[in-house]
């Protein structure tokens, strides 16, 4: 029998799925997709798949996968996901099926522990840093009991703390087969499960470090590998671009100054001055970060000529120059000593990588490429090309001699683009020639959801604009006992609109008002998704950046999306303005090529945190007027699924109501505006 027939046998009512998943209803839009992922691993080639929330894309690709009997590499876009499909998917799935599958977990190695960077933590750690000491005897007990090594195994630990920095090792840091600890090295354990893998689960980060640097052991799996999915790859071409191309930042200089010292003194003291060769370079580091001056965290500086906009490039070039000449020094003192220790050698490759660098970055940006200066508390030198077409084709898709049978390559997400050909994923990603398959979700959104804009709220760009959206959100959530995630834009209507939240309900204490960045992100979807329970309030979620996708919170727990504007990228980023001058000399449109089909992108990820499964009911609301008022405003709701609209506060009370119906009783007086 086929793939393709054993597939759809599968997927069929009264199949193997039906009996043995209990949870499981038979789609016709997942068998869809499931019989063209089977069609593609049999006959190799490209597809690309936009299946709508609720179709069961993930099981559409790993049943096939699954049966095939193929060696398969699983990517998506974050660990979490990677642990969901390891922990959870992959082995329903194999019990279901009965299949012996094979399965490995395979992540950067700053996820998992390293025992000699532990052992030097111990060592190093200062006794008056209580917090540090705590979270170390912690890891230290744990350590004892792991056998991934895998960091997200253990309980309570901040995904934020500085602590994992320190227990981690890095490329940089890393001593590879001359660390004392080679044998117990979590992160070659890992890889050697991966090799003899039937189905690897990695992250689309870790997929292009290996493509770049071949550090993750990837370069060694790929070749066998016949089927590759990419789950959300929505986010590919983002995530390519960070590591096609060339990054410094001035944290890594001050890592690898403080190491120095130390290993230094550790292994050589006498032979070198150590402190002041550490010393020079941590000062040369920080010279670089003033010459840049104030600027907004997290600006990015375009960097045409010799030095960034508004940074003197005198001043610059001096900086640059000084910091080569720190490395020059340390590379010197290091290359008369390296042989004494594995330590000192890794950091004479550490400082020779480094000054070619920087001697990279005194030269002019590459064509076809763009290049920034990312200011915070330390800098970022960044070089990246502008997408990831040339890499996919000439690194990925181009068949090689070697291969014995044609490569099935699938890509699916959720969100690929708004036109037939899915071209907002497809282009950049290099990936035309591919079928296209689009599957519409299974949910009744003219009835599960409403889209409502207020029009009484100013524009956007009016300074009281994020005070408006809170006045909003507050009085609207109140009625339905919170219940609400806000999506912003910018990190400040982040900070604008909480603040305006958490002022309101100061005295009263009604409604917990949980922001991003106050805690962590796994601890705040805890909250949230509790809800009002016993003596604890509802809660409103106020979020930016990673939270427009990837958030599930399926039930009541979550009744009203509130995006704070229409989500543009800003025309001043670096990235943003290079692709821009490319379109302008194709004699293309940017807003209509480019600016449109991102935006609705990006409203089309955010609006799909309100329905996740067919008994959700909430509102998506958008305080942009110009989604009402504009032209391009309808192409940009057209993108999103086909909710009914809302036309008045009247309608929007009537809704809250009846939101509010669905989880208590009704005490509210239904004027609420």
């Amino acid at each position: 029998m086929s793939l393709q027939n054993l597939t759809h046998e599968t997927f069929a009512p009264g199949g193997l799925l039906s009996r043995m998943v209990e949870e499981f209803t038979p789609r016709e839009g997942q068998t869809e997709m499931a019989v063209a992922v089977a069609r593609t691993i049999e006959d190799g080639g490209v597809l690309v798949v936009e299946a709508g929330t609720g179709i069961g894309k993930t099981f559409a690709y790993l049943v096939p996968a699954l049966l095939s009997g193929t060696q398969v590499l699983l990517s998506t876009a974050t660990k979490t996901l990677q642990d969901q499909l390891f922990a959870r998917d992959l082995p329903r799935l194999m019990k279901a099926l009965g299949l012996p599958v094979r399965t490995a977990l395979l992540k950067g190695r700053g996820s998992y522990l390293c025992m000699h960077r532990l052992a030097i933590a111990r060592h190093d750690a200062n006794p008056s840093d209580r917090v540090m000491a705590r979270t170390l005897a912690k890891i230290e007990a744990w350590a004892q009991l792991t056998r991934s090594g895998d960091l997200a195994e253990l309980p309570g630990l901040d995904e934020r703390s500085p602590v994992i920095a320190v227990v981690t090792s890095s490329r940089e840091n890393c001593l590879g087969s001359q660390c004392p600890e080679f044998r117990n090295c979590h992160v070659n354990l890992a890889r050697r499960e991966a090799l003899v893998a039937d189905v690897v689960v990695i992250n689309h980060h870790l997929f292009f470090a290996d493509l770049t640097i071949r550090e993750s052991g990837l370069a060694e799996l790929l070749p066998s590998v016949r089927t590759v999915i990419f789950d959300e790859a929505h986010q590919l071409n983002e995530t390519g671009v960070q590591f096609l191309g060339q990054q410094l930042t001035t944290g890594q200089l001050l890592d690898f100054a403080r190491d120095l010292l130390f290993h230094g003194l550790q292994h050589a003291r006498g032979l070198l001055d150590w402190q002041t060769l550490a010393f020079d370079m941590e000062h040369a580091a920080r010279d670089l970060r003033l010459v840049v001056g104030k600027a907004y965290p997290g600006a990015k500086l375009r960097w045409v000529g010799a030095a960034p906009d508004q940074v003197d490039e005198l001043a610059w070039q001096d900086a640059l120059g000084a910091l080569q000449a720190a490395c020059v020094r340390a590379m010197q003192a290091l290359d008369t000593v390296s042989e004494i220790a594995p330590d000192l050698m890794r950091l004479t490759e550490r400082v020779r990588i480094f000054l070619e660098k920087l001697v990279f970055f005194s030269d002019e940006c590459a064509a076809e490429s763009v290049r920034w200066l990312e200011v915070g508390v330390q800098l970022r030198l960044v070089e990246s090309p502008l997408d990831i077409a040339h890499a996919v084709q000439t690194r990925l898709i181009k068949p090689r001699a070697e291969d014995a049978a044609p490569r099935a390559w699938i890509f699916t997400s959720a969100t690929l683009g708004a036109d037939a050909q899915l071209a907002w994923f497809t282009e950049p990603c290099g990936l035309a020639d591919a079928e296209i398959l689009k599957i519409d979700s299974p949910f009744n959104y003219a009835e599960q959801a409403a889209l409502y804009v207020p029009r009484h709220l100013p524009k956007p760009s009016d300074p009281g604009h994020s005070a408006q959206v809170a006045d909003f959100v507050a009085r609207a959530a109140s009625v339905i006992g919170g219940r609400t995630l806000v999506l912003t834009t910018t990190l400040r209507a982040l900070q604008a609109v909480s603040e305006a939240l958490q002022r309101y309900f100061s005295e009263s204490g009604t409604l917990d008002i949980l922001v991003q960045g106050q805690q962590p992100k796994r601890e705040l979807m805890q909250r949230f998704r509790q809800g009002e329970q016993g003596d604890r309030p509802g809660c409103i979620l106020v979020a930016s950046a990673s939270f427009w996708e990837g958030v599930d919170v399926p039930g009541n727990a979550l009744q009203m999306v509130v995006i704070d504007k229409l989500p543009f990228a800003p025309p001043t980023d670096p990235l943003v303005e290079a692709r821009s001058r490319r379109l302008v000399a194709a004699g293309r449109s940017v807003f209509k090529d480019y600016a449109l089909p991102e935006a609705a992108i990006a409203l089309k990820q955010g609006a799909g945190r309100l329905i996740r499964r067919e008994s959700d009911r909430g509102i998506l609301v958008v305080c942009d007027t110009r989604l009402a008022l504009m032209g391009y405003g309808r192409k940009l709701v057209s993108a999103l699924p086909s909710m009914r609209q809302i036309s008045s506060e009247e309608e929007l009370t009537e809704a809250l109501m009846a939101l509010q119906a669905l989880t208590r009783p009704s005490t509210k007086d239904p004027c609420w505006l």
